[in-house]
């Protein structure tokens, strides 16, 4: 099996659990989010619980949708048998990604942290739809392989939310720093680790390269 085939199935694999943890957490285990909600200290401006909620899992479904989406889209069987499906699931993807960072944009001032983390988000949220976008031109221009390489640049931060909360665990639980200053490491580990991983991963050859 190449390393491209082994690579899909682990991100299926640890999508799906992600996705399954996420949805539990957010919906069934704390829908008020109220652990989440305790690390917010020190805000501006008051958060309307009701109005952040419904954003937020707004937020959790469209991501989940990007994260799920976006992994089925690299199947080489899906891409090559069921063209019309990988094209409409990539305008899912799309809107997706769209909605994820709409929704984050509102959330982003009261991010953990402060208005340190709000501008990282804010930044994150203009680069992303821009990777994303680049993608959708590329395949319009029919540079598959470029179209490729900017879809695995946008669905690696897919996992944004995963690594920083990883990252702040390492430094809450780990070393005992206080919960703020380890999703603020987090968040800024977190997004250049994503572009490295991405471009790392982009450089793995192809069963078509190497023939």
């Amino acid at each position: 099996m190449s390393k491209r085939k082994n690579l899909f199935a682990l991100t299926l694999f640890v999508s799906t659990a992600f996705i399954l943890y996420v949805l539990y957490a957010n919906f069934v285990h704390d829908p008020g989010a109220s652990g989440f909600l305790s690390h917010k200290t020190g805000l501006k401006r008051p958060i309307r619980v009701p109005v952040w909620l419904s954003v937020m899992k707004i937020h959790v479904v469209f991501a989940c949708i990007a994260m799920l989406s976006g992994i089925v889209n690299f199947s080489s069987r899906i891409r090559v048998q069921r063209r019309t499906f990988h094209r409409i699931n990539g305008y899912v993807y799309l809107i997706s990604v769209l909605i994820v960072v709409i929704t984050s944009g509102y959330m982003a001032p009261y991010a953990t942290g402060g208005k340190a983390v709000g501008i990282a988000f804010n930044a994150l949220n203009i680069i992303w739809p821009c990777m994303t976008v680049a993608a959708l031109v590329k395949i319009k221009k029919k540079q598959a392989d470029r179209h490729r390489k900017w879809m695995i640049r946008s669905y690696a931060f897919c996992f944004t939310n995963l690594f920083i909360h990883l990252i702040a665990s390492v430094f809450h639980r780990g070393l005992g720093l206080a919960y703020p200053a380890s999703y603020t490491i987090g968040v800024y580990s977190a997004i250049p680790l994503l572009f490295v991983l991405a471009e790392a991963v982009i450089r793995i050859p192809s069963a078509e390269s190497k023939a």
